[in-house]
């Protein structure tokens, strides 16, 4: 078994007193000062991520964009430069390889970021599916990516660059410098707060958390892990691979069909996908909340009141913002109508809990 990575800013995370574990093949901090505290920051002020532990793909050369249109969902031909669109990549039969972003950075060439447990996977499919005369260059352990997020984001971020964000829109970035070192800043995120992902050389990325450190804790922002990140993701319905989405969900169950561009040319998946949605689905990816006491784990089975099986769990944790367990999983139709009331199997005794609409945050409206 290869031996766990440690990113470029690991003896900064053991410094500041980080819990350290390992996650898809990288040694990464779980939490700080702990998970709800980081969580409820971000939402309210501001958090900083280490997350070089995602991969960043190149592909470049003559024709890049129509073949790497045939690669993705998504239209990456109708994206301008300097901006990024998020897409899944599918098999054949329109399973999801991954979900990435895509940024163009010049006419024929793009960055790919992909999740950290498909680096080598998807480097070898997007190699696979790209015609010879195309590069294809990993470049995940080169690069560091440094994430801001909450509603001080921009703040922190426009002082470390010394410029104003403003007309950095989201799904764009810009080059940059952070104290002297060169910078691809990007306006995304990943946990419903806005939000400012900078890319660095890995041999500086030091210096860059550094700056962006101090002007985090500065405003009493806080460091946050992987633990808050995902209850953040979660509130937000937003995918996690492995999870949520894998080879054997499609975009359209996984309620991304935005991402799909069935009127673009040919793609892998493309005639799965178009059957299924003009033959209907059968089973969709819904949020609820726990009525009764328990939170719902991946892999637990979803029952009706005649305890007929009707889905499984995907994800599932407490909710710092709602102060409520919340849930996603795949449901049969019609189970996920909201409203509905369905039954999670925790530890072999069934716990009552209600469909919603999500994003889960939309529920604090009416509270």
């Amino acid at each position: 078994m290869a031996k766990a990575i440690k990113t470029p800013l690991y003896e900064k995370h053991v410094s500041l007193g980080a819990k350290m574990v390992e996650f898809a093949g990288f040694v990464m901090p779980v939490q700080y000062t702990g998970i709800i505290d980081e969580h409820l920051t971000v939402r309210e002020n501001a958090g900083i991520f280490d997350l070089s532990h995602m991969g960043e793909i190149y592909v470049s050369g003559k024709g890049a964009p129509a073949a790497l249109n045939n690669v993705v969902t998504n239209d990456v031909e109708k994206l301008k430069i300097g901006k990024a669109l998020y897409t899944p990549i599918c098999t054949p039969e329109g399973g999801i390889v991954d979900d990435i972003l895509a940024y163009r950075d010049a006419d024929e060439e793009y960055m790919l970021v992909v999740n950290a447990t498909n680096i080598e996977k998807d480097f070898e499919w997007v190699a696979g599916h790209l015609p010879r005369g195309l590069a294809v260059d990993d470049r995940s352990l080169e690069t560091a990516l440094v994430a801001v997020q909450g509603p001080q984001s921009e703040l922190i971020v426009s002082e470390a660059l010394s410029e104003d964000l403003g007309e950095v829109h989201y799904y764009e970035f810009i080059p940059a410098i952070v104290d002297r070192v060169p910078v691809r800043v990007s306006r995304t995120g990943y946990t419903g707060e806005d939000g400012f992902e900078v890319y660095v050389d890995a041999a500086r990325a030091a210096e860059v958390w550094d700056v962006l450190y101090d002007l985090t804790t500065g405003i009493g922002g806080v460091p946050v892990g992987l633990g808050a990140r995902d209850t953040l993701r979660l509130e937000m319905k937003y995918c996690l691979y492995g999870s949520d989405i894998d080879e054997g969900t499609t975009p359209l169950e996984a309620g991304i069909a935005w991402t799909v561009k069935l009127d673009k040319g040919d793609f892998i998946g493309k005639g799965p996908l178009q059957k299924q949605k003009k033959e209907g689905l059968k089973r969709k990816l819904a949020g609820f909340v726990m009525v009764d006491s328990g939170i719902p784990r991946h892999g637990y089975d979803v029952i009706n009141v005649d305890e007929k099986g009707i889905g499984r769990v995907t994800s599932g944790s407490y909710s710092p913002s709602l102060r409520e367990n919340i849930g996603l999983g795949y449901l049969d139709l019609p189970y996920d109508e909201v409203g509905t009331e369905i039954l999670v199997d925790i530890r072999k005794k069934p716990r009552l809990a209600r469909v919603v609409e999500t994003p889960f945050l939309k529920l604090l409206a009416g509270k």
